[in-house]
């Protein structure tokens, strides 16, 4: 039934707006379109990534080069630079757009009455003062005040996060970006644009920024570590080559080598690499990543915060249970499909059928049965509570036919019930169902119904209650409610199922073992947001159940009340979500945070790692969000998180690889500075950028690719340095200078097979040979040192070769490099050596075993000196093809 707006809503002619008359505001104020914010600009982007410390530093060694006369390693450094800078751009470039998507919740139409006439409009011309006619399925375009309705139920989870459709009642207001699920109205705008709700979001949600991930502050750490040495070393080997007695421009060249020795130029190429391969394989098991960078910082994660309802359980309603005063009947079916039963006694068996038949005149959703299936329209509770009549054998369409409805009254978060007159022979009856407490206070409850809904509570469900009785006498249907809702009589309580999703529990188990603490944030009831939590392992006992309305309002205050593992936070907003993601925070904690509507955006990018459903969840959600759960499912998360630890520990695979060869190619110019030039150079700075970027990248690629262990999530995430004294101790202790003695040697044998002497000049030829030699012992040492780098705790050998098919493929393309950096003329002599001799092969062949050696031997004392109880060492007893 239509209802008349009442005049305090403000005056509305019957006609609407004028075309002159809204041609005028439309220019006094603006199109109906959300301001977007300004991008930044690419160039600016670029710029920034190409300014960076590490760049800045890479920038003033190819400009030295110039300097010194090497124009080839100038453009080679150069080169390195642009690359790295390109690659970190494009991460950044598709990182921060949520503001711009807000504008997709606006409809590109919008229905109007102007002069009269029923007409369509762009949503950006609606003004203020327009009359718009909503229908179901609008997407409502501006923010309105209702003069009319017809059985409306607006869907405004995108602002609010309650998956219950709301009814607005006349002069109530609905907002721009919520939409239409059922009914229809006639409604007047009263704001429009920057001046809406909406808007409002989109400014708090740009406000909030995103905090530097720990990848990136690790990152920057390594850096700014290896840059601040590699020049401190460099200039300390000019100093000492100028004491020496060598020349200004050998000194000169001696810094720039051991400077761009110590520099890992492909660092920042193979974590990109690394971090976008990753995502790739997540993206296959449901977790599309935004952000590259959440990749890792996934493993970090110390806490999650989840909702309940789509994520924990699959937001499927069905009624399972129904108390009535005579008795109780149990509810069995599947779905939304009426084929089903509903067992009671013979004196419930009436109570629960007339139960029925009231609720159902309260509720508008309904299953319908489309291309084969039973499918819900509408609040997924009220088709449920349509489904319960169906199986008690009512004829819904009959009854409302032969009983037309006089008025109804959609449920409101003020009243929290929903109520019905329904006409018919007799006098006309008043139905109420809703929240329990809103309904008993209406039915003079001894007491009996209320211990039954804490029951039903406790187990997990959701309650409905339900009371009728007869109009009032004198009462006008169209009056004040409070004169309608007298003389009620409780018929009985409706006990609603929302299943926990199938493998649930298991993640949580699974997250207790990695040592993440686990919170819910739900709207729902505190005694049924605790049974779901404990159904599905995430509560644990004595963890506190908290009511948002009551948590402390200081943010210290705060993080000790909720950083407990299992709490879980009941009657939540979204609001509640950003204050509890910040106190986590500031207590140390890495918190991913899910959220699915517009009002979690800020939320999900105050948290480290932000969540979105990607099923159910708004456009806003997930561009604010670092993480899209492709199927809704917390179980989603422990695998995200699964790949984060992996990639940090791949991020130290190849970290270790890149540094070892460091040693090895700073060697030649410490033993030519420290013999004032008495020893020739083994290697040149061409060399090492051929080596850096040539041969080691492929290699540094795959370790980044390597399979998570079966157990990588045992125990808590290594959330300490990427550069610790166990890694450096590995790579600058044992591994390099086994590389670099063995170079060495192999350089001065070959040298003084050929005739040379110390101190004495040798031959061109006879240098690029033996220069040709330390440059292979380099790469064979790096082929071993590849998969020696797969495990931090157990040697080459303890484990099958064959569990990262791409290292292999790697490890090919380094062989084939090498023999065209030695073998292709024009290459060889940019790069200044040759191929080695017989004795040179045989010599370089060594660094296979010796570094092999080495390895084994300064694991087994790693594994003496520590329990083993390193992800390493658990990884290779459990998980054969995969090292750890």
């Amino acid at each position: 039934m239509s209802i008349d707006v009442p005049s305090s809503a403000g005056t509305l002619g019957p006609t609407g707006l004028t075309a002159d008359e809204a041609a005028r505001r439309l220019a006094a104020d603006g199109p109906n379109a959300l301001p977007r914010p300004r991008p930044p600009s690419p160039l600016m982007l670029l710029l920034r990534q190409l300014t960076n410390f590490f760049a800045v530093m890479l920038w003033i060694a190819a400009a030295l080069a110039f300097v010194g006369g090497t124009p080839a390693l100038g453009v080679a450094i150069a080169l390195v630079v642009l690359v790295n800078g390109v690659f970190a751009f494009a991460q950044e470039y598709r990182a921060d757009r949520a503001g711009q998507r807000l504008q997709d919740l606006l409809p590109v139409r919008a229905t109007v009455l102007r002069d009269g006439r029923r007409t369509e409009v762009p949503a950006a011309d609606l003004v203020r003062g327009d009359l718009v006619l909503l229908e179901a399925g609008d997407r409502i375009s501006a923010d309105l005040t209702l003069a009319r309705v017809d059985g409306l139920a607006v869907d405004a989870s995108t602002l609010t996060g309650e998956s219950v459709p709301v009814h607005p009642e006349p002069g109530d207001a609905v907002s721009a970006g919520t939409f239409v699920a059922q009914g229809g109205a006639r409604a007047v705008v009263t704001a429009v644009g920057p001046a809406t709700r909406l808007a409002g979001i989109a400014a708090t949600t740009q406000q909030t920024r995103r905090h530097a991930g720990p990848l990136t502050v690790r990152l920057d750490q390594v850096i700014r570590v290896v840059g601040v040495v590699a020049l401190a070393v460099g200039a300390a080997f000019f100093g000492i080559a100028l004491l020496l007695g060598t020349g200004l421009t050998e000194g000169f060249l001696l810094a720039v080598g051991v400077t761009v020795a110590l520099v890992p130029e492909g660092l920042l190429p193979t974590v990109t690499l690394s971090l976008a391969r990753a995502a790739h394989t997540m993206a296959g098991r449901h977790a599309l990543v935004r952000r590259l960078e959440a990749v890792e910082t996934l493993g970090s994660t110390t806490v999650i915060c989840t909702d309940k309802t789509g994520t924990i359980t699959g937001n499927q309603m069905s009624v399972v249970r129904v108390w009535t005063p005579q008795g109780v009947a149990r509810v069995h079916g599947t779905g939304y499909d009426p084929a089903g039963t509903v067992d009671a006694g013979a004196g419930a068996g009436a109570a629960v059928v007339a139960l029925a038949g009231v609720a159902v005149r309260c509720a508008t959703g309904r299953t319908v049965h489309r291309d084969g299936t039973w499918v819900p329209v509408g609040d997924p509770m009220e088709v449920a509570v349509h489904v319960l009549a169906l199986r008690c054998g009512l004829d819904t369409d009959a009854d409302e036919a032969a009983r037309p409805d006089v008025r109804r009254v959609g449920f409101t978060p003020a009243r929290r019930r929903s109520l019905a007159v329904v006409g018919g022979p007799g006098v006309p009856t008043v139905a109420v169902s809703g929240a329990p407490d809103a309904v008993l206070a209406l039915c003079g409850d001894d007491g009996v119904a209320a211990a039954e809904v804490e029951r039903m509570a406790a187990s997990g469900l959701r309650v409905l209650a339900v009371a009728a009785g007869p109009l009032p006498a004198g009462a006008d249907p169209a009056g004040p409610l409070d004169a309608l809702e007298t003389g009620l009589r409780l018929l009985g309580l409706i006990a609603l199922q929302d299943p926990p999703r199938a493998g649930v529990a298991e993640a949580m188990r699974t997250c207790r073992g990695a040592r993440v603490r686990l919170t819910m944030i739900t709207g729902d009831h505190p005694t049924t947001a605790r049974a779901i939590a404990e159904q599905v392992g995430l509560a644990l006992p004595g963890s506190p159940v908290l009511v948002a309305a009551d948590l402390p309002a200081d943010e210290t205050a705060l993080g000790i009340a909720v950083d407990v593992d299992g709490a879980v936070i009941a009657r939540a907003a979204p609001q509640d979500k950003l204050r509890i993601a910040r106190a986590l925070r500031a207590r140390g904690h890495v918190v991913a945070m899910t959220g699915d509507g517009v009002n979690d955006g800020p939320a999900l990018r105050a948290a480290d790692i932000g969540i979105a459903m990607g099923a159910s969840g708004t456009d806003v959600a997930r561009e604010a969000a670092d993480l899209v759960l492709l199927d809704d499912h917390v179980a989603t998360i422990v695998t995200a998180v699964t790949y984060g630890r992996a990639t940090f520990a791949n991020i130290r695979r190849f970290l270790t690889y890149h540094l070892t060869d460091n040693v090895a190619e700073l060697a030649p110019f410490a033993v030519w500075g420290l013999s004032g030039g008495g020893v020739p150079l083994a290697i040149g700075v061409l060399q090492i950028l051929a080596l850096d970027i040539g041969t080691d990248l492929l290699p540094a690629l795959a370790l980044g690719a390597e399979p998570p262990a079966r157990d990588v999530l045992a125990g808590p995430a290594r959330t300490g340095r990427l550069l610790d004294a166990r890694l450096l101790g590995r790579a600058f202790g044992v591994l390099g200078p086994v590389q670099a003695a063995v170079q060495l040697g192999a350089f001065l044998t070959v040298l003084t097979a050929g005739g040379w002497h110390w101190g004495g000049d040798a031959p061109a030829g006879l240098i690029a040979a033996a220069s040709g030699t330390a440059f292979t012992v380099v790469v064979l040492g790096q082929l071993a040192n590849a998969f020696a780098c797969r495990s931090e705790r157990r040697p080459v050998g303890r484990w099958s070769l064959s569990g990262n098919h791409l290292l292999l493929g790697a490890v090919a393309a380094e062989l084939v490099l090498l023999g065209v950096f030695l073998a292709v003329p024009p290459v060889a002599g940019v790069l200044g050596h040759t191929v080695p001799t017989p004795l040179g092969w045989g010599l370089a062949l060594l660094v296979v075993p010796a570094l092999l050696l080495a390895d084994a031997g300064y694991k087994a004392a790693a594994r003496h000196r520590t329990d083993g109880s390193d992800g390493g060492a658990r990884a290779g007893r459990t998980a054969p093809t995969s090292p750890g």
